[in-house]
């Protein structure tokens, strides 16, 4: 039986304001990316996260990013390697506090948003995250783009690497992400991204932007929390797939 992880990015609110459905979305997914505080989230989010997942048996990521709270860390920013190798390594330590906390682990690491597609091409950056990593846990997974360099090194480098997809986000024909800037980079059609997910489970491959069919192989499969009925679509989602045989 096929099988795929479904992923979600969750926690990311700051201080009173929230932007995702945090137990609700963890009633769907099987991990869950939480953000470590430079994008979004906080303390009290990090931990009331943590402890949601481990009482619905979600295993729990730490989603690093560039510190980047104003820009949500979409912004571009040319952050030094080294520097961005301790603030990977950092946001993984103040996660995995509150992980073991609620009696789990930091099980894995997503860059996030601008970093995300950065280190699909940049090499010093992607370096960067590899080394970061390494620093704060020699035996943890990357989830990154699959051909991206960030996988590449993480693989090189001793850490798993898992190929992941995004069904509600449009792909060029090479299989990088369309930038958010352009139209019709996210995909809103429900049904749109319930049929692309069950592709990319089922048969590796999706439709590009511009019309063509991509190969896409991925371990892990992201539902994005911060779009306009997320819950629904996730659950939607969940079901099609198990109706599909993907477990």
């Amino acid at each position: 039986m096929t099988a795929i992880d479904l992923n979600a990015d969750l926690g990311e609110g700051f201080g009173r304001w929230r932007l995702t459905d945090d137990e609700q979305l963890l009633s769907v997914v099987t991990s869950a990316n939480v953000a470590c505080g430079f994008h979004a989230g906080d303390a009290a989010t990090m931990r009331r996260v943590c402890e949601l997942a481990v009482e619905r048996g979600v295993t729990i990521g730490a989603q690093v990013s560039y510190r980047d709270l104003a820009g949500f860390g979409r912004r571009a920013m040319d952050v030094p390697p080294a520097e961005l190798t301790a603030e990977v390594a950092y946001q993984i330590g103040a996660l995995e506090v509150f992980a073991r906390a609620a009696g789990a682990r930091v099980a894995y690491v997503k860059p996030h948003g601008a970093l995300y597609n950065r280190v699909v091409h940049d090499e010093e950056q992607a370096r960067a995250v590899v080394e970061g990593v390494l620093l704060a846990d020699a035996s943890l997974p990357v989830l990154g783009l699959p051909g991206s360099l960030l996988l590449e090194l993480a693989g090189k480098a001793g850490l798993p690497a898992v190929a992941e997809a995004f069904a509600d986000r449009a792909y060029t024909d090479e299989g990088t992400l369309v930038p958010r800037g352009r139209d019709g980079a996210v995909v809103t059609d429900p049904d749109a991204v319930v049929e692309r997910s069950v592709s990319l489970a089922r048969f590796g491959a999706v439709v590009a932007h511009s019309g063509a069919r991509i190969r896409m192989r991925a371990r892990s499969l992201c539902l994005h929390g911060d779009t306009p009925g997320a819950v629904d679509l996730a659950r939607r989602v969940r079901e099609q797939l198990t109706a599909a045989g993907v477990r």
